[in-house]
């Protein structure tokens, strides 16, 4: 069952952020829009790339009134280790929520179970705490974050334009679709 237009359940994980560990709730998230990034695990591979690929992109997000959360099943202390081993890792700036007991990997159903792991799944959250896209990839498959701004974007714009829709690779700027009957088939 898609958690498409769905609520964020309650959770309660603590993270490090800005040098400091932090308790987060879904108050921290309520009325923002929010991007959950969830990923396997700290000090593997394509994980950093990833992370440091939105963390490169950390302002445009911002100027957007975008929050990061980037969630993996390790803990906020390992998050902190990393953050301070590592030359890509240490740029981040958006919250690393630790999620041991897997409790908020679950709440987005994206746990491996037998590995106690989570999926490469990114979640775009409206101010509302509603799920608006998701995003899973394989293992070996790293996300772009140039995309994910894009989509966030998209789902902005839908959110304020009612009766509009944004069609494959829009771009802020470009013509959107008012879906009508005078456009079925006409596409």
């Amino acid at each position: 069952m898609s958690i498409i237009n769905t609520q964020i359940k309650p959770f309660k994980n603590s993270a490090f952020k800005d040098g400091q560990f932090v308790e987060l709730t879904e108050k921290d998230v309520a009325g923002k829009w929010s991007v959950f990034f969830f990923y396997p695990a700290d000090f593997t591979f394509v994980c950093p790339t990833e992370l440091g690929d939105v963390a490169d992109h950390y302002d445009e997000f911002q100027k957007l009134g975008v929050d990061i959360y980037s969630v993996s099943t390790d803990t906020h202390f390992t998050h902190k280790a990393w953050h301070g081993s590592s030359d890509t890792i240490a740029k981040i700036r958006y919250a690393m929520i630790g999620d041991p007991t897997g409790a908020l990997t679950r709440n987005f159903d994206i746990m491996r179970e037998d590995q106690g792991l989570a999926d490469r799944g990114t979640f775009i959250v409206d101010p509302e705490g509603i799920i608006q896209a998701v995003e899973i990839t394989a293992e070996g498959i790293g996300r772009d974050a140039s995309d994910l701004l894009r989509k966030v974007k998209a789902a902005q714009y839908v959110a304020t334009h009612p009766g509009e829709v944004c069609p494959a690779k829009w771009k802020e700027g470009e013509a959107t679709l008012a879906p009508s009957l005078d456009l079925v088939g006409k596409i």
